[in-house]
Protein backbone atom coordinates (compact mmCIF):
# COMPACT_ATOMS: atom_id res chain seq x y z
CA UNK A 1 0.00 0.00 0.00
CA UNK A 2 1.30 3.47 -0.86
CA UNK A 3 2.39 5.77 1.92
CA UNK A 4 -0.35 8.38 2.38
CA UNK A 5 1.14 9.98 5.48
CA UNK A 6 3.32 12.49 3.65
CA UNK A 7 6.51 10.87 4.97
CA UNK A 8 8.88 8.19 3.71
CA UNK A 9 8.05 4.55 4.19
CA UNK A 10 9.41 3.26 7.49
CA UNK A 11 10.39 -0.12 8.85
CA UNK A 12 8.97 -0.04 12.37
CA UNK A 13 9.71 -2.55 15.11
CA UNK A 14 7.18 -2.87 17.94
CA UNK A 15 7.97 -4.97 21.02
CA UNK A 16 5.09 -6.16 23.21
CA UNK A 17 5.82 -7.54 26.68
CA UNK A 18 2.48 -7.59 28.52
CA UNK A 19 -1.21 -8.14 27.83
CA UNK A 20 -2.34 -4.46 27.96
CA UNK A 21 0.31 -3.52 25.40
CA UNK A 22 -1.50 -5.57 22.76
CA UNK A 23 -4.50 -3.28 23.13
CA UNK A 24 -2.64 0.01 22.81
CA UNK A 25 -0.56 -1.17 19.85
CA UNK A 26 -3.42 -2.83 17.93
CA UNK A 27 -4.75 0.43 16.43
CA UNK A 28 -1.23 1.86 16.11
CA UNK A 29 -0.09 -1.15 14.08
CA UNK A 30 -3.17 -0.97 11.86
CA UNK A 31 -2.80 2.79 11.29
CA UNK A 32 0.91 2.51 10.48
CA UNK A 33 0.17 -0.22 7.96
CA UNK A 34 -2.56 1.90 6.39
CA UNK A 35 0.04 4.65 5.97
CA UNK A 36 2.24 2.22 4.06
CA UNK A 37 4.83 1.47 6.71
CA UNK A 38 6.25 -2.02 7.25
CA UNK A 39 5.63 -3.35 10.75
CA UNK A 40 7.53 -6.05 12.64
CA UNK A 41 6.22 -7.23 16.00
CA UNK A 42 8.10 -9.15 18.67
CA UNK A 43 6.46 -10.32 21.89
CA UNK A 44 7.34 -11.80 25.25
CA UNK A 45 5.37 -14.78 26.51
CA UNK A 46 3.55 -13.53 29.60
CA UNK A 47 -0.03 -13.69 30.88
CA UNK A 48 -2.44 -13.55 27.91
CA UNK A 49 -0.11 -11.62 25.58
CA UNK A 50 0.27 -14.22 22.84
CA UNK A 51 -3.40 -15.23 23.09
CA UNK A 52 -4.50 -11.64 22.50
CA UNK A 53 -2.07 -11.18 19.61
CA UNK A 54 -3.52 -14.28 17.98
CA UNK A 55 -7.07 -13.12 18.68
CA UNK A 56 -6.47 -9.81 16.93
CA UNK A 57 -4.59 -11.48 14.07
CA UNK A 58 -1.34 -9.60 14.74
CA UNK A 59 1.61 -11.44 13.21
CA UNK A 60 4.45 -11.61 15.69
CA UNK A 61 7.63 -13.39 16.69
CA UNK A 62 7.71 -14.73 20.24
CA UNK A 63 11.07 -14.07 21.88
CA UNK A 64 11.61 -14.94 25.53
CA UNK A 65 9.26 -15.14 28.46
CA UNK A 66 8.67 -13.50 31.82
CA UNK A 67 11.27 -14.82 34.23
CA UNK A 68 9.42 -14.29 37.52
CA UNK A 69 9.42 -11.69 40.26
CA UNK A 70 12.82 -12.34 41.87
CA UNK A 71 15.30 -9.59 41.02
CA UNK A 72 18.05 -11.96 39.93
CA UNK A 73 15.61 -13.62 37.51
CA UNK A 74 14.61 -10.24 36.10
CA UNK A 75 18.26 -9.32 35.57
CA UNK A 76 18.87 -12.61 33.78
CA UNK A 77 15.72 -12.14 31.74
CA UNK A 78 16.80 -8.65 30.67
CA UNK A 79 20.24 -9.83 29.56
CA UNK A 80 18.94 -12.95 27.84
CA UNK A 81 16.04 -11.39 25.98
CA UNK A 82 17.97 -8.25 25.04
CA UNK A 83 20.67 -10.34 23.40
CA UNK A 84 18.02 -12.30 21.50
CA UNK A 85 16.33 -9.09 20.36
CA UNK A 86 19.68 -7.74 19.15
CA UNK A 87 20.12 -10.89 17.09
CA UNK A 88 16.57 -10.54 15.74
CA UNK A 89 16.85 -6.86 14.78
CA UNK A 90 20.45 -6.81 13.50
CA UNK A 91 20.54 -6.29 9.74
CA UNK A 92 16.82 -5.49 9.40
CA UNK A 93 17.55 -1.76 9.07
CA UNK A 94 14.69 -0.60 11.26
CA UNK A 95 13.99 3.13 11.16
CA UNK A 96 12.13 3.12 14.46
CA UNK A 97 11.45 0.94 17.50
CA UNK A 98 8.51 1.41 19.87
CA UNK A 99 7.51 -0.28 23.12
CA UNK A 100 5.45 0.34 26.23
CA UNK A 101 8.17 0.20 28.86
CA UNK A 102 10.16 -2.71 27.38
CA UNK A 103 13.68 -2.46 28.76
CA UNK A 104 14.72 -5.31 26.48
CA UNK A 105 13.74 -3.41 23.35
CA UNK A 106 15.11 -0.11 24.65
CA UNK A 107 18.56 -1.56 25.35
CA UNK A 108 18.66 -3.60 22.14
CA UNK A 109 17.71 -0.51 20.14
CA UNK A 110 20.42 1.50 21.89
CA UNK A 111 23.08 -1.05 20.93
CA UNK A 112 21.84 -1.15 17.34
CA UNK A 113 21.43 2.65 17.12
CA UNK A 114 17.73 2.43 16.31
CA UNK A 115 15.66 5.41 17.51
CA UNK A 116 13.45 4.06 20.29
CA UNK A 117 10.22 5.51 21.70
CA UNK A 118 9.23 4.24 25.14
CA UNK A 119 5.70 4.75 26.39
CA UNK A 120 4.33 4.28 29.91
CA UNK A 121 1.68 5.70 32.23
CA UNK A 122 3.01 4.98 35.72
CA UNK A 123 5.93 7.14 36.80
CA UNK A 124 7.10 5.23 39.89
CA UNK A 125 8.30 1.97 38.28
CA UNK A 126 11.85 2.92 39.21
CA UNK A 127 13.66 -0.24 38.12
CA UNK A 128 12.15 -0.01 34.65
CA UNK A 129 12.53 3.72 34.18
CA UNK A 130 16.13 3.80 35.35
CA UNK A 131 16.94 1.80 32.24
CA UNK A 132 14.52 2.73 29.47
CA UNK A 133 14.49 6.49 30.09
CA UNK A 134 18.26 6.65 29.86
CA UNK A 135 18.63 4.76 26.59
CA UNK A 136 15.44 5.70 24.72
CA UNK A 137 15.26 8.50 22.17
CA UNK A 138 11.83 9.69 23.25
CA UNK A 139 9.65 9.20 26.34
CA UNK A 140 5.95 9.46 25.46
CA UNK A 141 3.57 9.76 28.43
CA UNK A 142 0.11 11.12 29.33
CA UNK A 143 -0.02 14.81 30.14
CA UNK A 144 -1.26 14.05 33.67
CA UNK A 145 2.25 12.87 34.61
CA UNK A 146 4.64 15.66 35.64
CA UNK A 147 8.12 15.63 34.15
CA UNK A 148 9.98 16.30 37.38
CA UNK A 149 9.86 12.75 38.87
CA UNK A 150 11.42 11.43 35.66
CA UNK A 151 14.55 13.57 35.82
CA UNK A 152 16.21 11.25 38.34
CA UNK A 153 15.81 8.35 35.91
CA UNK A 154 17.55 10.17 33.08
CA UNK A 155 14.50 11.87 31.58
CA UNK A 156 15.05 15.32 30.12
CA UNK A 157 12.73 17.99 28.77
CA UNK A 158 14.13 17.25 25.31
CA UNK A 159 13.26 13.54 25.58
CA UNK A 160 9.88 13.79 27.30
CA UNK A 161 6.80 14.31 25.15
CA UNK A 162 3.19 14.14 26.31
CA UNK A 163 -0.19 13.29 24.86
CA UNK A 164 -3.57 14.44 26.19
CA UNK A 165 -5.84 12.10 28.14
CA UNK A 166 -5.53 8.37 28.76
CA UNK A 167 -4.02 5.80 26.41
CA UNK A 168 -7.26 3.84 26.82
CA UNK A 169 -9.22 6.73 25.25
CA UNK A 170 -7.19 6.23 22.07
CA UNK A 171 -7.35 2.47 21.63
CA UNK A 172 -11.03 2.29 22.61
CA UNK A 173 -12.00 4.89 20.00
CA UNK A 174 -13.09 2.19 17.54
CA UNK A 175 -14.50 -0.12 20.22
CA UNK A 176 -17.80 -1.82 19.48
CA UNK A 177 -19.20 -3.83 22.41
CA UNK A 178 -19.96 -7.49 21.76
CA UNK A 179 -22.56 -8.91 24.12
CA UNK A 180 -21.62 -12.48 23.20
CA UNK A 181 -18.89 -12.35 25.85
CA UNK A 182 -21.64 -12.62 28.48
CA UNK A 183 -22.87 -15.86 26.91
CA UNK A 184 -19.33 -17.13 26.34
CA UNK A 185 -18.51 -16.91 30.05
CA UNK A 186 -21.96 -18.13 31.11
CA UNK A 187 -23.13 -15.05 32.98
CA UNK A 188 -26.63 -13.89 33.85
CA UNK A 189 -26.95 -10.29 32.60
CA UNK A 190 -29.75 -9.70 35.14
CA UNK A 191 -27.38 -10.22 38.05
CA UNK A 192 -24.77 -7.73 39.25
CA UNK A 193 -21.69 -8.52 37.17
CA UNK A 194 -18.39 -7.53 38.76
CA UNK A 195 -15.02 -7.86 37.05
CA UNK A 196 -11.98 -8.33 39.27
CA UNK A 197 -8.31 -8.23 38.25
CA UNK A 198 -5.67 -9.74 40.50
CA UNK A 199 -2.71 -7.73 41.89
CA UNK A 200 0.39 -7.44 39.68
CA UNK A 201 2.47 -9.46 42.11
CA UNK A 202 5.26 -10.15 39.62
CA UNK A 203 5.96 -6.44 39.12
CA UNK A 204 8.89 -4.83 40.92
CA UNK A 205 6.80 -1.73 41.70
CA UNK A 206 4.18 -3.83 43.52
CA UNK A 207 6.37 -6.30 45.41
CA UNK A 208 4.18 -6.99 48.40
CA UNK A 209 1.01 -8.81 49.36
CA UNK A 210 -2.34 -7.10 48.76
CA UNK A 211 -4.36 -8.25 51.80
CA UNK A 212 -7.70 -6.64 50.88
CA UNK A 213 -8.08 -8.45 47.57
CA UNK A 214 -9.17 -11.80 49.00
CA UNK A 215 -11.39 -10.06 51.57
CA UNK A 216 -13.24 -8.34 48.73
CA UNK A 217 -13.51 -11.56 46.73
CA UNK A 218 -14.92 -13.49 49.70
CA UNK A 219 -17.51 -10.77 50.33
CA UNK A 220 -18.71 -10.82 46.74
CA UNK A 221 -18.67 -14.61 46.54
CA UNK A 222 -21.12 -14.76 49.45
CA UNK A 223 -23.84 -12.86 47.57
CA UNK A 224 -26.46 -14.68 45.48
CA UNK A 225 -27.21 -11.60 43.36
CA UNK A 226 -23.59 -11.17 42.25
CA UNK A 227 -21.47 -12.91 39.61
CA UNK A 228 -17.74 -12.23 39.65
CA UNK A 229 -15.50 -12.63 36.62
CA UNK A 230 -11.95 -12.98 37.88
CA UNK A 231 -9.15 -12.22 35.43
CA UNK A 232 -5.89 -13.57 36.90
CA UNK A 233 -2.49 -12.52 35.60
CA UNK A 234 -0.73 -15.84 36.07
CA UNK A 235 -1.62 -19.56 36.24
CA UNK A 236 -0.54 -19.51 39.89
CA UNK A 237 -3.10 -16.83 40.74
CA UNK A 238 -5.78 -18.80 38.91
CA UNK A 239 -5.03 -22.00 40.83
CA UNK A 240 -4.91 -20.16 44.15
CA UNK A 241 -8.45 -18.82 43.73
CA UNK A 242 -9.86 -22.07 42.31
CA UNK A 243 -8.97 -23.81 45.57
CA UNK A 244 -11.70 -21.84 47.35
CA UNK A 245 -14.46 -23.33 45.19
CA UNK A 246 -16.50 -20.14 44.92
CA UNK A 247 -19.69 -21.01 43.01
CA UNK A 248 -20.37 -17.55 41.59
CA UNK A 249 -16.78 -16.73 40.60
CA UNK A 250 -16.02 -17.34 36.92
CA UNK A 251 -12.40 -17.64 35.76
CA UNK A 252 -12.08 -17.83 31.95
CA UNK A 253 -9.57 -20.38 30.73
CA UNK A 254 -8.40 -18.18 27.87
CA UNK A 255 -8.26 -14.50 27.01
CA UNK A 256 -11.74 -13.02 26.53
CA UNK A 257 -13.03 -9.75 25.10
CA UNK A 258 -12.27 -7.94 28.33
CA UNK A 259 -13.36 -4.56 26.99
CA UNK A 260 -16.85 -5.82 26.12
CA UNK A 261 -16.95 -7.56 29.47
CA UNK A 262 -16.13 -4.29 31.24
CA UNK A 263 -18.71 -2.43 29.15
CA UNK A 264 -21.50 -4.84 30.16
CA UNK A 265 -20.36 -5.23 33.76
CA UNK A 266 -21.74 -3.18 36.63
CA UNK A 267 -18.50 -2.71 38.54
CA UNK A 268 -14.76 -3.22 38.13
CA UNK A 269 -12.45 -3.85 41.07
CA UNK A 270 -8.80 -4.11 40.12
CA UNK A 271 -5.41 -3.94 41.75
CA UNK A 272 -3.77 -2.92 38.50
CA UNK A 273 -3.98 0.10 36.25
CA UNK A 274 -5.02 -0.50 32.65
CA UNK A 275 -8.29 -2.26 33.43
CA UNK A 276 -9.24 0.51 35.86
CA UNK A 277 -8.72 3.14 33.19
CA UNK A 278 -10.62 1.06 30.64
CA UNK A 279 -13.55 1.09 33.06
CA UNK A 280 -13.26 4.88 33.30
CA UNK A 281 -13.25 5.16 29.50
CA UNK A 282 -16.26 2.82 29.24
CA UNK A 283 -18.25 4.52 32.01
CA UNK A 284 -18.28 1.53 34.34
CA UNK A 285 -17.86 2.31 38.07
CA UNK A 286 -14.42 1.24 39.26
CA UNK A 287 -12.55 0.76 42.53
CA UNK A 288 -8.79 0.54 42.68
CA UNK A 289 -7.11 -1.83 45.13
CA UNK A 290 -3.64 -0.74 44.12
CA UNK A 291 -1.54 -0.66 47.27
CA UNK A 292 1.63 0.84 45.83
CA UNK A 293 2.39 4.52 45.44
CA UNK A 294 -0.42 6.12 43.48
CA UNK A 295 0.66 7.62 40.19
CA UNK A 296 -0.46 11.00 38.87
CA UNK A 297 -3.14 9.53 36.59
CA UNK A 298 -4.91 7.56 39.31
CA UNK A 299 -4.58 10.49 41.71
CA UNK A 300 -6.34 12.75 39.21
CA UNK A 301 -9.06 10.21 38.37
CA UNK A 302 -9.83 9.75 42.07
CA UNK A 303 -9.89 13.52 42.65
CA UNK A 304 -12.30 13.91 39.72
CA UNK A 305 -14.55 11.16 41.09
CA UNK A 306 -14.01 8.96 38.03
CA UNK A 307 -12.39 6.21 40.10
CA UNK A 308 -12.62 5.27 43.78
CA UNK A 309 -9.94 3.92 46.08
CA UNK A 310 -11.09 0.95 48.16
CA UNK A 311 -9.60 0.30 51.60
CA UNK A 312 -12.51 -1.51 53.24
CA UNK A 313 -14.66 -4.23 51.58
CA UNK A 314 -17.70 -2.99 53.52
CA UNK A 315 -17.61 0.30 51.59
CA UNK A 316 -18.32 -1.25 48.17
CA UNK A 317 -21.47 0.08 46.53
CA UNK A 318 -22.85 -3.10 44.93
CA UNK A 319 -25.63 -2.41 42.41
CA UNK A 320 -26.55 -2.53 38.73
CA UNK A 321 -25.27 0.46 36.80
CA UNK A 322 -27.79 2.80 35.21
CA UNK A 323 -26.67 2.72 31.56
CA UNK A 324 -24.22 1.23 29.06
CA UNK A 325 -22.23 3.86 27.19
CA UNK A 326 -18.70 4.83 26.20
CA UNK A 327 -16.98 7.92 27.52
CA UNK A 328 -14.54 10.23 25.78
CA UNK A 329 -12.38 8.86 22.95
CA UNK A 330 -9.42 10.36 21.08
CA UNK A 331 -7.81 10.24 17.64
CA UNK A 332 -5.00 7.68 17.35
CA UNK A 333 -3.20 9.94 14.84
CA UNK A 334 -2.06 12.07 17.79
CA UNK A 335 0.05 9.16 19.03
CA UNK A 336 1.24 8.20 15.54
CA UNK A 337 2.59 11.68 14.85
CA UNK A 338 4.39 11.89 18.17
CA UNK A 339 5.94 8.46 17.70
CA UNK A 340 7.18 9.18 14.17
CA UNK A 341 8.73 12.54 15.06
CA UNK A 342 11.99 10.84 16.10
CA UNK A 343 12.59 9.77 12.48
CA UNK A 344 12.44 13.29 11.04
Amino acid sequence: MANTSGNRDLKIWIDITNTPHVLIFRPIIRAFKEQGHEIFVTAREFAQTSQLLDRFGIEHTLIGKHRGKEIYRKIYGLANRTSRLVAYAAGKKFNLAVSHGSNDCAVASFFLRIPHVTMFDYEFAKAMHNINLRVSTKVLIPDSIPSEPLYEYGGTDEKIDKYPGLKEEYYLADFQPDKSVIREIGLDINKIIIVMRTPPDVALYHRFHNPIFMDVLRKLAARDDVEVVLLPRTPEQREEVLKFGFKNVFIPERAVDAQSLIYYSDLVISAGGTMNREAVALNTPVYTLFSGKLGAIDTRLIAEGRMMRLTDPELIDIKKKSAYRKGQTRDISVLLNKIKEVTR
